[in-house]
């Protein structure tokens, strides 16, 4: 059975910061691109960053530009999403998924084309 758990959220002042991991089980994450969504209340859900398989693509949505960081580790079959410098307006429930249509990225995720969608964690950042 595939399961992808997220894990690292929690209440941070802004300015803070937090490492987000997206941990995959049954299902290898190498050989797909993964991308972080985030949901906040009452908004629709939105991509955040992605990262290809293995050629070093990467996307980052311009709110969040020059303060995320999405990087992999194979061996622990794990994506992270490292966020800096966090601002209220970041607070939302963040997701992590495979993409099963390309193992590249390429603009803005599309999330059609995402699966194995995990349940979440909650990142709150105060003022």
């Amino acid at each position: 059975q595939v399961q992808f758990v997220e894990s690292g959220g929690g209440l941070v002042q802004t300015g803070g910061s937090l490492r987000l991991s997206c941990a995959a089980s049954g299902f290898a994450l190498d050989g797909y691109a993964i991308g972080w969504f985030r949901q906040a209340p009452g908004k629709e859900r939105e991509g955040v960053s992605a990262i290809g398989s293995s050629d070093g693509s990467t996307y980052y949505a311009d709110a969040v530009k020059d303060r995320f960081t999405i990087s992999r580790d194979a061996a622990k079959n794990t994506v992270y999403l490292q966020m800096d410098r966090l601002k209220p307006e970041d607070t939302a429930v963040y997701h992590c998924a495979a993409n099963l249509m390309r193992s590249r990225v390429v603009g803005v995720p599309l999330q059609y084309e995402y699966a194995y969608w995990g349940q979440g964690t909650q990142v709150t950042v105060s003022s």
